[in-house]
């Protein structure tokens, strides 16, 4: 693959876990790494990011190929699959860290967001007003290794079933075309 096809994009929106598991399974996502951004603490920890004192905000780091999927569908992905008008809760999950974030990258990726938003606030999808921040990345943390993947290596594990699995399922279901493969639901 040629270097200059490939992208990051950096996004939140709710548990690292529910994001990077839905990410991992689109064609032309090449990785995806669990981590932090959005705060003031360098390298924090899972418990430190869990206190909300951080400021940062559980996100994905996804790299991929530009000319398999574009930035607009993986941000079409990204608001079919968490609530974007929760302010700083998803599901059972809650504080500033499940926050609904989009980390841009550069101005194209800015410009590309703030239209999506603007978009999906003007066709009125959901009853409230998307809450989902905008705001320039500034520094990402991978998070601790056994919480890379976690899906892939727990898909029994109860949090698993009850809040990842729909996800996947709404995936499978709305974007199948894009996926590299069928969908398991554990």
């Amino acid at each position: 693959m040629d270097a200059k096809a490939k992208e990051v994009a950096t996004l939140a929106g709710g548990c690292f876990w529910c994001i990077e598991a839905v990410f991992e399974q689109l064609r032309g996502v090449e990785r995806v790494v669990s981590g932090y951004s959005g705060g003031s603490v360098p390298n924090p920890s899972y418990e430190q990011v869990c206190t909300g004192k951080t400021g940062h905000a559980e996100a994905v780091q996804i790299t991929f190929d530009l000319q398999a999927i574009s930035y607009r569908e993986l941000l079409e992905v990204f608001f079919s699959v968490h609530d974007p008008t929760t302010l700083n809760r998803q599901g059972i999950d809650v504080g500033t860290q499940y926050r609904s974030a989009i980390f841009y990258h550069s101005p194209a990726q800015k410009a590309e967001a703030q239209k999506t938003v603007a978009g999906l606030q003007a066709a009125r999808l959901w009853d409230k007003p998307i809450v989902t921040e905008v705001v320039p990345v500034r520094s990402f943390y991978p998070a601790e290794d056994h919480h890379q993947g976690y899906y892939r290596k727990n898909p029994a594990q109860g949090y698993c079933r009850t809040e990842i699995d729909p996800k996947l399922a709404k995936l499978r279901k709305q974007f199948s075309v894009k996926l590299k493969a069928p969908v398991g639901l554990g």
